[in-house]
């Protein structure tokens, strides 16, 4: 089976560009940030894929944000007989690779991708302190109005799942996550 996973960091971004001149049969797709390897669809993929399944990813950052993720997840597919190839890169990794060159084009590509998301967030670290020292900084926009939270509530109330929660109020799955969490944290 040809499987391919797709990944935007918040669910307003597409995978159209992720879709451009690729087959597959089976599609994954997460709506999530990819700093860690806890995503819905990726785990469920991971669960499902069996010997001689091939999977088609964009680029090496879809999949993971640091290298320790990237080189875990390659060994978990390869190690069931499963190929992966990585169409920016024009990497491909299976049982079979025993290449060090392209072990190690995985590794710093993958450390590249992990230092740009470091460097990006040690910058808005940066720039939010010098605001907050010259009283600009007012913090980020409200995520939920008045009424998405009321409607949280009573969804969370009824035990509904935090990803139903997320896909009817059109929001992504770490502000559920953020506003319960300060829900919890006030009480």
């Amino acid at each position: 089976m040809k499987i391919l996973y797709c990944r935007t960091s918040t669910i307003h971004q597409n995978t159209q560009r992720q879709l451009v001149d690729t087959d597959y049969d089976r599609i994954f797709e997460d709506k999530l940030s990819g700093k860690n390897t806890d995503r819905p669809q990726l785990l469920l993929m991971l669960d499902i894929i069996r010997e001689n399944d091939i999977i088609e990813v964009h680029s090496m950052d879809r999949l993971a944000r640091n290298t320790r993720d990237l080189l875990e997840l390659v060994d978990t597919i390869t190690k069931k007989g499963a190929t992966i190839h990585f169409k920016k890169e024009n990497l491909t990794f299976n049982s079979n690779t025993n290449d060090p060159v392209q072990k190690l084009m995985l590794t710093m590509i993958g450390a590249v991708a992990e230092m740009e998301r470091e460097l990006i967030a040690s910058r808005v670290r940066e720039g939010v302190a010098i605001a907050k020292s010259k009283g600009k900084y007012k913090g980020g926009k409200k995520k939920l109005s008045d009424e998405q939270a009321k409607i949280l509530n009573d969804m969370y109330a009824k035990h509904y799942s935090l990803t139903k929660i997320a896909k009817e109020l059109h929001i992504s799955r770490p502000t559920v996550y953020s506003y319960l969490k300060n829900i919890e944290d006030k009480q």
